[in-house]
């Protein structure tokens, strides 16, 4: 007879129901904030890498007369200021700098050449993925269908960024462990192309 009353007795159905639900629920709830999370950090990922590239193509000194030298502390306080500007995100210990000097290939007419790179960020050691210092007779740097190019006596800064996403609950939750952004600018003013002065013994960025 109390069996029959158990089994007809509903007041507790609502929070059955509930407490199956809840895991899914939570899931969802939990994906949607990392997935979210995601987007931010790339969106800031992909600004940073904007900015380095733009930088990079403004920096050097000299007179409005004469071509711009650029020097190994201009292109460490870029990084620096980088670093600086990406905050939170810490680039400096969760990802990987990489700048390329891309100019005209004077060997091979209509081509293009890596003339020195420059890496910053304590990630494992990765090189770049377009080419390394060195690199000639190539067609430009990037990834094909957006691939950036020189103009005669000039150069072109394209900076790659390799970050390691810190996942807000769990990286399973993320759509990937790491983020991947690339920008490239056009150097604004006449630079000197004959190298990367270093007068002042600065510690260079090698790769």
């Amino acid at each position: 007879m109390q069996w029959l009353r158990l089994r007809r007795d509903r007041r507790g159905i609502a929070l059955v129901e509930f407490a199956l639900i809840f895991p899914i629920l939570l899931t969802l709830c939990l994906t949607g904030a990392e997935i979210t999370n995601f987007i931010i950090t790339k969106m800031r990922v992909s600004q940073l890498a904007l900015q380095l590239a733009d930088n990079a193509a403004r920096m050097g000194a000299g007179s409005p007369l004469a071509a711009k030298i650029i020097t190994e502390t201009d292109i460490n306080d870029l990084f620096v200021g980088a670093n600086l500007q990406s905050g939170g995100l810490d680039l400096r210990t969760n990802g990987r700098a990489i700048l390329s000097d891309l100019e005209q290939d004077p060997a091979n007419a209509g081509r293009f050449r890596i003339v020195w790179q420059r890496c910053y960020g304590q990630k494992v050691a990765r090189a770049s993925s377009y080419g390394t210092a060195g690199t000639n007779n190539m067609t430009g740097i990037g990834p094909a269908g957006r691939q950036a190019t020189a103009l005669p006596n000039s150069a072109t800064m394209f900076v790659e960024v390799y970050y390691v996403y810190p996942p807000l609950v769990s990286a399973r939750l993320a759509p990937a462990t790491e983020i991947t952004e690339i920008a490239s600018m056009a150097v604004r003013e006449r630079r000197d192309l004959s190298g990367i002065n270093n007068v002042q013994a600065a510690p260079v960025s090698t790769c």
